[in-house]
């Protein structure tokens, strides 16, 4: 898991509250309450401005786990939105999904933070996510992230801060994200693919010997996209690159 480690919150908690939006109204109910909502699927809770010299790169993942786009504010975010998209623990999730609200006692001021991330885990479970480069955690947005992470524990949803992922490893998902509709994964080519990658085999070799491999490496990637094939992701992908059934690494 890429992150940060979490800062022990400066001040004491008190009092989760979380709000959403339900068919373009705020509902706000304690954290234990809301718990059971489908956060993965509500709207976002802030919008995502775009203006002439603005700093950030803000958009629009297509995610293939929920067939429909995820906003995000920064270059940053849209990776870890890949990233989400990619890792088949992930069922659904959503960006901006809820206002956490919290009176920190030693102030008495109430303060609120918008996680950049709720996602659906297919064993039912949370995953709440916030992304910040390492070097821009301030004291204010570390105590925002840790107050999270005690309200995430509190209710049982597993919490990340994410910060810059391996470049090599990034670099190789931005790839595969482009063949991840399931258009490119043909039907007629997907078995043939998978039965020549059996065993661990050259990327573009392997891939000649079933056809054309203008017509055969977008299923490829769709099938390592998918996880149906398995590659070393932490190494640049090249026509050398040694690819395999998923079964044949376990």
């Amino acid at each position: 898991m890429d992150g940060l480690p979490l800062s022990d919150v400066a001040s004491g908690v008190e009092g989760f509250d979380v709000a959403w939006l339900r068919d373009g109204s705020e509902v706000r109910e304690p954290l234990p309450s809301a718990v059971g909502t489908a956060f993965e699927s509500v709207a976002p809770v802030r919008e995502f401005p775009s203006y002439r010299g603005q700093r950030h790169f803000p958009g629009l993942y297509w995610a293939a786990s929920t067939s429909s786009h995820v906003g995000f504010e920064s270059w940053l975010e849209r990776d870890h939105a890949i990233v989400l998209d990619f890792d088949r623990k992930v069922v659904a999730f959503a960006s901006q999904p809820f206002w956490l609200r919290w009176r920190d006692t030693a102030t008495g001021l109430t303060r609120s933070h918008a996680p950049d991330f709720f996602a659906r885990l297919a064993g039912g479970g949370g995953l709440v996510v916030d992304c910040r480069p390492a070097g821009r955690v301030d004291a204010r947005s570390a105590a925002a992230f840790a107050a999270m992470g005690q309200a995430c524990a509190a209710v049982g949803w597993q919490y990340r801060l994410a910060a810059e992922l391996d470049p090599v490893r990034v670099a190789n998902l931005r790839w595969l994200a482009g063949y991840r509709h399931r258009r490119c994964g043909e039907p007629g080519l997907a078995a043939a693919v998978c039965s020549a990658f059996w065993s661990p085999a050259p990327l573009l070799a392997q891939a000649a010997t079933v056809g054309d491999p203008i017509a055969v490496l977008p299923v490829v990637f769709h099938l390592l996209w998918q996880g149906l094939l398995v590659v070393d992701l932490s190494r640049p992908l090249t026509d050398h690159t040694l690819v395999s059934r998923a079964e044949a690494t376990r």
